[in-house]
Protein backbone atom coordinates (compact mmCIF):
# COMPACT_ATOMS: atom_id res chain seq x y z
CA UNK A 1 0.00 0.00 0.00
CA UNK A 2 1.42 3.33 -0.68
CA UNK A 3 -0.32 6.25 1.02
CA UNK A 4 2.09 9.18 0.27
CA UNK A 5 4.48 10.94 -1.86
CA UNK A 6 7.06 10.02 0.22
CA UNK A 7 7.87 6.25 -0.98
CA UNK A 8 11.30 6.79 -2.46
CA UNK A 9 10.89 6.74 -6.15
CA UNK A 10 13.69 4.10 -6.56
CA UNK A 11 12.08 1.75 -5.01
CA UNK A 12 9.67 -0.64 -7.48
CA UNK A 13 6.81 -2.80 -6.37
CA UNK A 14 4.98 -5.78 -8.31
CA UNK A 15 1.55 -4.78 -7.19
CA UNK A 16 0.34 -1.05 -5.93
CA UNK A 17 -2.93 -0.78 -4.06
CA UNK A 18 -3.36 2.55 -2.88
CA UNK A 19 -6.07 5.26 -2.00
CA UNK A 20 -4.95 8.32 -2.33
CA UNK A 21 -5.04 11.36 0.14
CA UNK A 22 -7.72 13.93 -0.84
CA UNK A 23 -8.07 17.52 0.19
CA UNK A 24 -4.71 18.09 2.06
CA UNK A 25 -3.29 21.44 1.98
CA UNK A 26 -0.07 21.97 0.59
CA UNK A 27 1.14 25.26 2.57
CA UNK A 28 2.17 24.84 5.70
CA UNK A 29 1.02 27.59 8.47
CA UNK A 30 3.98 29.39 10.83
CA UNK A 31 3.56 31.05 13.90
CA UNK A 32 6.12 33.40 15.26
CA UNK A 33 7.24 34.59 18.67
CA UNK A 34 5.32 37.54 18.40
CA UNK A 35 2.06 35.97 16.78
CA UNK A 36 2.37 36.86 14.18
CA UNK A 37 0.81 34.02 11.39
CA UNK A 38 2.22 33.14 7.78
CA UNK A 39 2.03 30.93 5.20
CA UNK A 40 4.75 29.22 2.99
CA UNK A 41 4.04 27.48 -0.40
CA UNK A 42 5.36 23.14 0.19
CA UNK A 43 6.98 23.06 -3.58
CA UNK A 44 8.56 19.62 -4.34
CA UNK A 45 10.24 18.97 -7.46
CA UNK A 46 10.47 15.46 -8.80
CA UNK A 47 12.04 14.36 -11.58
CA UNK A 48 10.07 11.04 -11.64
CA UNK A 49 6.99 13.19 -12.86
CA UNK A 50 6.13 13.95 -16.44
CA UNK A 51 3.71 16.88 -15.81
CA UNK A 52 3.64 19.51 -13.13
CA UNK A 53 0.28 20.09 -11.10
CA UNK A 54 -1.03 20.93 -8.23
CA UNK A 55 -3.20 18.50 -7.85
CA UNK A 56 -2.52 15.72 -5.72
CA UNK A 57 -4.48 12.98 -7.07
CA UNK A 58 -2.83 13.58 -10.76
CA UNK A 59 0.83 13.29 -8.73
CA UNK A 60 -0.18 9.61 -7.06
CA UNK A 61 -0.98 8.56 -10.58
CA UNK A 62 2.43 10.23 -11.61
CA UNK A 63 3.95 8.63 -8.68
CA UNK A 64 2.28 5.21 -9.09
CA UNK A 65 3.66 4.58 -12.33
CA UNK A 66 7.27 5.47 -11.34
CA UNK A 67 7.18 3.15 -8.38
CA UNK A 68 5.82 0.11 -10.69
CA UNK A 69 8.25 -2.36 -11.71
CA UNK A 70 7.87 -3.52 -15.82
CA UNK A 71 4.39 -5.53 -15.77
CA UNK A 72 3.51 -4.73 -12.69
CA UNK A 73 0.15 -4.04 -11.80
CA UNK A 74 -1.87 -1.11 -10.16
CA UNK A 75 -5.22 -0.21 -8.89
CA UNK A 76 -5.56 3.12 -7.49
CA UNK A 77 -8.54 5.20 -6.58
CA UNK A 78 -9.61 8.36 -8.09
CA UNK A 79 -11.99 11.22 -8.05
CA UNK A 80 -13.81 12.05 -10.65
CA UNK A 81 -11.56 14.88 -11.73
CA UNK A 82 -8.63 13.07 -12.51
CA UNK A 83 -10.91 11.51 -15.13
CA UNK A 84 -11.23 14.67 -17.09
CA UNK A 85 -9.53 17.78 -15.80
CA UNK A 86 -7.67 19.18 -18.81
CA UNK A 87 -4.05 20.48 -19.25
CA UNK A 88 -1.84 18.64 -16.88
CA UNK A 89 -4.42 16.17 -16.49
CA UNK A 90 -4.89 15.63 -20.23
CA UNK A 91 -0.73 15.26 -20.55
CA UNK A 92 -0.93 11.97 -17.63
CA UNK A 93 -3.75 10.57 -19.24
CA UNK A 94 -2.69 10.47 -22.65
CA UNK A 95 1.12 9.01 -21.46
CA UNK A 96 -0.36 6.90 -19.28
CA UNK A 97 -2.35 5.19 -21.88
CA UNK A 98 0.80 5.11 -23.87
CA UNK A 99 2.84 3.22 -21.51
CA UNK A 100 0.95 1.48 -19.77
CA UNK A 101 -1.73 -1.25 -20.22
CA UNK A 102 -4.92 1.16 -19.02
CA UNK A 103 -7.49 -1.74 -18.79
CA UNK A 104 -10.53 -1.85 -16.38
CA UNK A 105 -12.44 1.35 -14.61
CA UNK A 106 -14.78 1.05 -11.78
CA UNK A 107 -17.21 4.14 -11.14
CA UNK A 108 -18.16 3.72 -7.66
CA UNK A 109 -21.07 4.86 -6.18
CA UNK A 110 -20.75 8.64 -4.31
CA UNK A 111 -19.78 9.31 -1.24
CA UNK A 112 -17.60 6.10 -0.84
CA UNK A 113 -14.29 7.56 -0.32
CA UNK A 114 -12.52 11.29 -0.07
CA UNK A 115 -14.89 14.13 1.10
CA UNK A 116 -18.44 13.52 1.24
CA UNK A 117 -20.05 13.28 -1.98
CA UNK A 118 -16.95 13.15 -4.28
CA UNK A 119 -17.73 10.61 -7.04
CA UNK A 120 -14.86 8.02 -6.93
CA UNK A 121 -13.46 5.22 -9.38
CA UNK A 122 -10.53 2.42 -9.37
CA UNK A 123 -8.66 2.51 -11.92
CA UNK A 124 -6.46 -0.34 -13.16
CA UNK A 125 -3.22 -0.80 -15.01
CA UNK A 126 -0.16 -2.32 -15.79
CA UNK A 127 3.25 -0.64 -16.38
CA UNK A 128 4.75 -2.25 -20.10
CA UNK A 129 8.50 -1.23 -21.29
CA UNK A 130 9.08 1.55 -23.94
CA UNK A 131 7.04 1.16 -26.72
CA UNK A 132 6.19 3.60 -30.32
CA UNK A 133 3.20 1.99 -30.08
CA UNK A 134 0.48 2.37 -27.45
CA UNK A 135 -0.11 -0.21 -24.41
CA UNK A 136 -3.51 -0.01 -24.00
CA UNK A 137 -5.64 -1.38 -26.27
CA UNK A 138 -9.16 -1.36 -24.68
CA UNK A 139 -10.61 0.09 -21.21
CA UNK A 140 -13.08 -1.77 -19.84
CA UNK A 141 -15.77 0.10 -17.76
CA UNK A 142 -18.30 -1.19 -15.27
CA UNK A 143 -20.85 1.37 -13.88
CA UNK A 144 -21.68 1.03 -10.23
CA UNK A 145 -22.69 4.62 -10.17
CA UNK A 146 -25.74 4.99 -11.95
CA UNK A 147 -29.07 4.06 -10.42
CA UNK A 148 -27.81 3.11 -7.42
CA UNK A 149 -28.09 4.37 -4.19
CA UNK A 150 -26.33 3.94 -1.22
CA UNK A 151 -25.53 5.43 2.13
CA UNK A 152 -23.13 4.66 5.12
CA UNK A 153 -25.38 3.46 7.29
CA UNK A 154 -28.75 2.54 6.09
CA UNK A 155 -27.57 1.05 2.72
CA UNK A 156 -23.98 0.43 2.74
CA UNK A 157 -21.98 -0.92 0.05
CA UNK A 158 -21.50 -4.64 0.30
CA UNK A 159 -19.22 -7.34 -1.11
CA UNK A 160 -22.03 -8.93 -2.79
CA UNK A 161 -22.85 -5.48 -4.63
CA UNK A 162 -19.25 -5.94 -6.46
CA UNK A 163 -19.95 -9.69 -7.55
CA UNK A 164 -21.15 -8.73 -10.88
CA UNK A 165 -18.47 -6.74 -11.83
CA UNK A 166 -15.44 -9.28 -10.55
CA UNK A 167 -17.00 -12.01 -12.62
CA UNK A 168 -16.76 -10.01 -15.78
CA UNK A 169 -13.56 -8.16 -14.92
CA UNK A 170 -12.52 -12.00 -15.24
CA UNK A 171 -9.23 -11.85 -12.91
CA UNK A 172 -8.95 -15.93 -13.84
CA UNK A 173 -8.57 -14.26 -17.61
CA UNK A 174 -8.69 -10.45 -17.86
CA UNK A 175 -8.26 -10.63 -21.83
CA UNK A 176 -11.36 -13.19 -22.40
CA UNK A 177 -14.05 -10.52 -21.17
CA UNK A 178 -17.75 -10.32 -22.52
CA UNK A 179 -19.28 -7.02 -22.56
CA UNK A 180 -22.94 -7.27 -20.80
CA UNK A 181 -24.02 -3.44 -22.81
CA UNK A 182 -25.46 -4.16 -25.91
CA UNK A 183 -28.32 -2.34 -28.70
CA UNK A 184 -30.07 -5.15 -27.12
CA UNK A 185 -29.40 -5.05 -23.34
CA UNK A 186 -28.86 -1.05 -22.92
CA UNK A 187 -28.94 -0.92 -19.40
CA UNK A 188 -25.91 -3.34 -19.20
CA UNK A 189 -22.95 -2.15 -17.39
CA UNK A 190 -20.03 -3.41 -18.50
CA UNK A 191 -18.63 -2.18 -21.77
CA UNK A 192 -15.07 -1.47 -23.47
CA UNK A 193 -14.24 1.48 -25.28
CA UNK A 194 -10.86 0.86 -27.79
CA UNK A 195 -8.11 3.40 -27.60
CA UNK A 196 -8.74 5.30 -30.75
CA UNK A 197 -11.74 6.02 -28.95
CA UNK A 198 -10.41 7.31 -25.67
CA UNK A 199 -7.37 9.25 -27.45
CA UNK A 200 -10.09 10.99 -29.61
CA UNK A 201 -12.26 12.15 -27.08
CA UNK A 202 -11.96 15.94 -25.58
CA UNK A 203 -8.67 16.03 -23.33
CA UNK A 204 -8.77 12.48 -23.87
CA UNK A 205 -11.08 12.48 -21.16
CA UNK A 206 -12.31 8.84 -19.46
CA UNK A 207 -15.13 10.04 -17.82
CA UNK A 208 -17.76 8.10 -19.32
CA UNK A 209 -20.75 6.91 -18.83
CA UNK A 210 -23.94 5.40 -20.82
CA UNK A 211 -26.61 4.04 -18.94
CA UNK A 212 -29.50 6.91 -18.60
CA UNK A 213 -30.26 8.22 -15.26
CA UNK A 214 -34.00 6.60 -14.74
CA UNK A 215 -34.07 9.67 -11.49
CA UNK A 216 -34.22 11.93 -14.60
CA UNK A 217 -36.90 10.45 -16.78
CA UNK A 218 -39.60 8.89 -14.22
CA UNK A 219 -40.26 10.46 -11.21
CA UNK A 220 -41.42 7.08 -9.40
CA UNK A 221 -37.91 5.78 -9.65
CA UNK A 222 -36.63 8.82 -7.51
CA UNK A 223 -35.20 7.57 -4.30
CA UNK A 224 -36.55 8.72 -1.23
CA UNK A 225 -36.52 12.24 0.28
CA UNK A 226 -33.96 11.26 3.01
CA UNK A 227 -31.85 9.59 0.45
CA UNK A 228 -32.37 12.90 -1.73
CA UNK A 229 -31.55 15.25 1.09
CA UNK A 230 -28.62 13.42 1.97
CA UNK A 231 -27.00 13.91 -1.32
CA UNK A 232 -27.59 17.44 -2.04
CA UNK A 233 -25.90 17.92 1.33
CA UNK A 234 -23.27 15.42 0.48
CA UNK A 235 -22.67 17.65 -2.84
CA UNK A 236 -22.63 20.83 -0.90
CA UNK A 237 -19.75 19.57 1.63
CA UNK A 238 -17.97 18.32 -1.15
CA UNK A 239 -18.40 21.39 -3.18
CA UNK A 240 -17.10 23.42 -0.25
CA UNK A 241 -14.34 21.14 0.94
CA UNK A 242 -12.74 21.95 -2.54
CA UNK A 243 -13.60 25.97 -2.63
CA UNK A 244 -11.48 25.73 0.96
CA UNK A 245 -8.34 23.70 -0.74
CA UNK A 246 -8.99 26.13 -3.55
CA UNK A 247 -8.67 29.22 -0.79
CA UNK A 248 -5.84 27.72 0.60
CA UNK A 249 -3.59 27.30 -2.24
CA UNK A 250 -4.29 30.70 -3.14
CA UNK A 251 -3.21 31.73 0.63
CA UNK A 252 -6.63 32.45 1.92
CA UNK A 253 -8.54 31.44 5.14
CA UNK A 254 -11.76 30.42 4.07
CA UNK A 255 -14.39 29.21 6.88
CA UNK A 256 -18.13 29.13 7.16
Amino acid sequence: MIDSLAADPGDRFDIILTNPPFGKKSSTTIVGEDGKVSKEKEIIERDDFWATTSNKQLNFIQHVKTLLKQHGRAAVVVPDNVLFEGGAGETIRRKLLHECDVHTLLRLPTGLFYAQGVKANVIFFERKPASETPWTKKIWIYDLRTNKHFTLKTNPLKRSDLDEFVQLYNPANRHQRTASWNDETPSGRWRCYDYKELIARDKASLDIFWLKDESLEDSDNLPEPGVLAAEIVEDLEAALEQFRAIAADLGEDFKL
